[in-house]
């Protein structure tokens, strides 16, 4: 009896809904070695006499690598999701192990393009991970997506802190074996939980104790970054021995693990409320069956205006009328009811389908300009940094790692409250976020004192709450059943942004300052000593000084966030009623 007792609760426990999550979480804590390649790339510079042009390509391809996910998207729909995570494991294997084999000696070396390529499909390969982990937690949690989102995405963008105090407990003096380890470890990770990470129904798991969970893991996530933080911060200032790391990667481990007792403790120690009892909860009704999707398509373009601005309540009792009556009417052949082209606002669209729609395109360009605009930031952060006279770049880069991580999570918390409790349209957070984008732009142009720390605040939590927000918006207006492929095509707007914004603007505005404050210099230098300096430092690129450097880049920024929150707010102006519907009293009752 306890036997099959046992037995029961750990298939509960298997196909619990926030076991998924927690594994997705772990996955996603080794699924951003994209943010590692400032790590690896001195050593692959040195072992392979690279120049930083040579280099730099290098990184482009490891940029188009990592937002590059037409295949991935294709493939997820094709193969079960355990499948596009074996795939993605072993791209990321091959990728950075054949590149570790090439950098120790152990394989021939190979020219620059094919250099390249396998940067491009080692990266290409957490691209599988982070569309496994959205799709089925999104599907797991189809009222719950910001957080969801947010919290998923936010992992991805701290996986860098959390790998790289992984390798400090390494402390190999061989800077390779970096290498190894994104190349063994993320593939390892992903193909032992590649059957934990997978849909399992998460509709039917509602549980009243799932608010108090989202409030532990949202406190875990705000105590993990101020560990980390205080963690880097520490061992930058600080010589620390072996074992204090030790410790400090313990305590890291412990705090990652410590997600794993919400799905212990609904399987093994349930509450008041049975397994049995929720799969009675109320299912949401389905919509694309017969003649009722018809029927619901016509009264969505028969009825007036008018009845959308009526509250709840009489709205629902206006349109149930209409459908009876159309119902009644095609019955008796009194009217003809045509069928629909395509799906509308809140179904389940193709990409083809939703790349004729506006929405989607304003979807994009917000998420263009506005992710576009930090990303340069992100990319120009120890040029910008230098040009405002500060030694330690390093310590802004680690901010903006965790400033990211926390939009990102606070984006779909905030995201969430908004379209729960007020039944708004989401991407009115999105506009708010990209407005404070505005103000911390205007302090990085203007260059004030303490004008970086506050910048690289506001920047990076506008920045990463848009990887929150806009994800969750996607499946909200097209669907989730082809979220893999909507979701990888939107990733497309972070490479067009930065080839645009940091490759186009930024770069060619510093280098017309930097050029133009070294002939300003020419002028009043005469002597011997300096003419003998300038022969020294000929192969040097000019460096630009002052807040000049990112003035007019970083006001470009600005104007670029504030269309985007105008895009945002049109937008929400046309997606009020889909909102209505999907959050609306109506539906509170089938929350989560």
């Amino acid at each position: 009896m306890m036997g099959g007792s046992l037995q029961e609760r750990l298939r509960s426990f298997y196909k619990n809904r926030w076991l998924v999550f927690v594994a997705a979480m772990w996955l996603q804590s080794w699924a951003g070695i994209g943010y590692l390649f400032g790590s690896i790339s001195p050593v692959i510079k040195s072992s392979l006499n690279y120049n930083q042009r040579q280099l730099s390509r290098l990184g482009v391809a490891k940029d188009l690598g990592d937002c590059v996910g037409f295949v991935t998207g294709v493939l997820c729909e094709i193969l079960p999701l355990w499948g596009a995570l074996l795939v993605g494991a072993a791209l990321n294997f091959v990728g950075y192990g054949w590149v570790w084999l090439i950098v120790t000696g152990r394989a021939p070396a190979l020219p620059l393009w094919a250099m390249c390529v396998l940067i491009f499909v080692g990266t290409n390969g957490e691209t599988y991970f982070n569309t496994v982990s959205l799709v089925s937690c999104v599907q797991n949690f189809p009222k719950s997506r910001g957080p969801i989102v947010g919290i998923l995405k936010g992992f991805a963008g701290l996986s860098g802190a959390i790998l790289t105090q992984i390798y400090a407990l390494i402390h190999s003096p061989d800077h390779a074996s970096l290498l190894f380890m994104v190349a063994v470890g993320p593939s390892l990770v992903g193909i032992g939980l590649m059957f934990i990470v997978r849909p399992v129904k998460g509709h039917k798991q509602v549980r009243s104790s799932d608010g108090a969970s989202f409030t532990f893991v949202y406190s875990l996530c705000l105590l993990l970054a101020a560990y980390l933080m205080g963690v880097m911060l520490v061992q930058d200032l600080v010589p620390l021995s072996h074992n204090i790391v030790i410790t400090f990667t313990a305590v890291l481990f412990i705090l990652l693990l410590t997600p794993i007792v919400i799905p212990v403790s609904m399987s093994f120690f349930p509450g008041e409320k049975a397994p049995e009892e929720e799969s009675l909860l109320p299912q949401q009704p389905s919509l694309e069956r017969g003649n009722s999707e018809v029927i619901l398509s016509e009264v969505e373009d028969e009825k007036p205006e008018e009845v959308d601005l009526l509250p709840s309540s009489e709205r629902k009792k206006r349109i149930a009328q209409l459908q009876s009556k159309l119902v009644q009417a095609a019955a008796e052949g009194a009217v003809r009811v045509k069928r629909r082209r395509g799906p509308h606002r809140g179904e389940d669209f193709t990409l083809t389908q939703a790349l004729i729609k506006a929405d989607f395109w304003l979807l994009f360009l917000s998420l263009l300009l506005g992710s576009g605009s930090g990303l340069t930031v992100i990319d120009n952060l120890g040029q910008l940094s230098q040009s405002l006279g500060y030694v330690n770049t390093h310590i802004f880069v680690s901010m903006i790692s965790i400033w990211n991580f926390l939009g990102r999570v606070g984006g779909g918390y905030i995201s969430e409250i908004v379209v729960r409790d007020h039944a708004f349209p989401r991407p009115v957070a999105l506009a708010a976020f990209q407005l404070v984008m505005v103000v911390g732009h205007i302090f990085l142009a203007m260059g004030w004192p303490g004008a970086m720390y506050v910048g690289t605040l506001l920047v990076g939590l506008g920045y990463g709450a848009h990887w929150a927000i806009v994800p969750a918006t996607a499946s909200e207006l097209f669907g989730l059943k082809n979220f893999g492929a909507l979701y990888n095509f939107l990733t497309l707007a972070n490479p067009s942004g930065t080839l645009v914004f940091s490759s186009l603007i930024a770069s060619r505005i510093y280098d017309y300052e930097a050029e133009r404050q070294a002939h300003d210099g020419y002028q009043y230098q005469h002597s011997i000593g300096s003419f003998l300096s300038r022969v020294v430092n000929a192969a040097e690129p000019p460096k630009c000084e002052g807040s000049v450097c990112f003035f007019m880049t970083c006001s470009l920024m600005a104007v670029f966030c504030v269309i985007a929150a105008v895009l945002s707010m049109l937008l929400v102006h046309r997606t009020k009623v889909v909102y209505a519907h999907l959050y609306g009293k109506s539906s509170t009752s089938r929350i989560q």
